[in-house]
C-alpha cells in the first residue's frame, strides 16, 4: 500500500511539474518603423534626417526582451537578410512583403508600423503690450515659449503564413516637462552628426523627446504583450544535409534562417532508395536508415553544428531532419 501510495505521489508531482511549465515563447521580428509621414519634422529637430524608425524599433526590442513574453530574433541577422533581400524604406509598413521575409527568418510572426507623430506640442505665452494696473511689463512685454514632446507610434502584428494582422497596437507620448529645446536638457549632446543619434542612449532617454518616445515605445509594447496569445506557434520544418564531420560534431546545411535554434534535437538518416508511383513516376516514399541523433549547439543565419549520438557512421551528404 506504501508504495502505491509513494508511486500515486511521484505521478501526481509529475503531472503537477508538466502543468507548471510556461509554454513556449513565440519567435517575432521587429522591423524598422516607417516614418515618412515625420521625415520634415525629424529633419529639423536634428538637422539632418535620422532613421528614427531603427531607432524606436530597437528600443521596442529591449522592451519586449526585458518582459520575456517574445523570443525577437536578433537584428543583425535580420538587417543582413533585409539587405539581401533588397527590402526598402517603403517596404516597412506592407503586411504581406513583409510576411515573406517572416517566413525566411523563421518566426511565428513579424511586428511593422508607422511613426504618426514626432515632435513638439507647442504652448506660447504672451506677456506684455500695456500690462494691468500697476503692474506694467513695459513697451514690447516679454515672450516666453513652452514647448512639451510628443510621439505617436503605431504597430501591427502580421501572421508570417497568412498576412493576417492578428493585433494593433498603438501609443502616444507626451514628455512631463516642458523647455525650450526637444534635445537640449538630456546629460551631454545630442547631435545628428555623423554616425547618427543613439535613441537608446541615457543621454537621449533624458531628452523631453526621449521621454515622449519612452512612453510611447512602453504602451505599443504592453498591448503587443497582451496579445501574445493570438499568435499562433509556427510549425517549423526543419530538413537538411550533413555538410562536414569531423568525429562526433558535425556541420548541418541549414541554420536561423531555416528556423533552427540552439537545443534543437534532429535526426540523423542515411537514405537507401525511393519508391516510385508506377503509374505517375512521382516519389511516394524514401526509404531511410536512421543512424541517430544530432543536438544543435552553435547556429549562425546559413549553417549549424552539433553533437552526433548514435550507431553512425554519418557522412557528407546524410540528411538531418525533425
Amino acid at each position: 500500500m506504501r508504495k502505491v501510495l509513494i508511486l500515486l505521489g511521484l505521478v501526481v508531482v509529475g503531472i503537477a511539474s508538466v502543468a507548471a511549465q510556461p509554454p513556449p515563447q513565440k519567435r517575432i521580428a521587429i522591423f524598422n518603423f516607417d516614418y515618412s509621414t515625420v521625415h520634415s519634422n525629424v529633419s529639423a529637430i536634428f538637422g539632418t534626417n535620422q532613421d528614427i524608425g531603427k531607432g524606436i524599433a530597437d528600443i521596442l526590442v529591449d522592451r519586449l526582451v526585458n518582459d520575456h513574453i517574445y523570443t525577437v530574433i536578433e537584428r543583425k541577422s535580420m538587417d543582413k537578410l533585409l539587405t539581401e533581400q533588397n527590402f526598402s524604406n517603403s517596404d516597412r509598413a506592407d503586411a504581406n512583403t513583409a510576411a515573406k521575409l517572416g517566413r525566411l527568418l523563421g518566426v511565428d510572426a513579424i511586428v511593422i508600423g508607422s511613426i504618426t507623430q514626432f515632435g513638439r506640442d507647442d504652448k506660447k505665452s504672451n506677456y506684455g503690450g500695456g500690462g494691468f494696473g500697476l503692474n506694467k511689463y513695459g513697451i514690447g512685454g516679454v515672450g516666453r515659449r513652452e514647448s512639451k514632446a510628443i510621439v505617436g507610434i503605431s504597430a501591427r502584428l502580421v501572421a508570417v503564413e497568412t498576412g493576417q494582422i492578428l493585433a494593433t497596437a498603438s501609443g502616444t507620448g507626451e514628455s512631463a516637462r516642458s523647455g525650450t529645446s526637444l534635445l537640449g536638457t538630456g546629460g551631454g549632446p545630442i547631435g545628428g552628426g555623423v554616425g547618427g543619434v543613439d535613441m537608446q542612449s541615457a543621454n537621449f532617454g533624458s531628452t523631453l523627446l526621449g521621454e515622449a518616445v519612452g512612453k510611447a515605445v512602453t504602451t505599443v509594447a504592453k498591448q503587443l504583450e497582451t496579445n501574445a496569445s493570438a499568435l499562433p506557434t509556427r510549425a517549423v520544418k526543419l530538413q537538411g544535409l550533413v555538410a562536414d564531420v569531423s568525429g562526433n560534431t558535425l556541420i548541418i546545411n541549414i541554420g536561423a534562417r531555416a528556423g533552427a535554434k540552439v537545443g534543437d534535437r534532429l535526426q540523423v538518416v542515411h537514405p537507401v532508395k525511393s519508391v516510385k508511383d508506377p503509374a505517375t513516376g512521382r516519389v511516394i516514399r524514401s526509404v531511410e536508415n536512421k543512424l541517430g541523433d544530432i543536438v544543435l549547439t552553435d547556429v549562425d543565419d546559413l549553417s549549424a553544428v552539433g553533437q552526433f549520438t548514435g550507431s553512425g557512421p554519418v557522412k557528407v551528404g546524410d540528411v538531418v531532419k525533425n
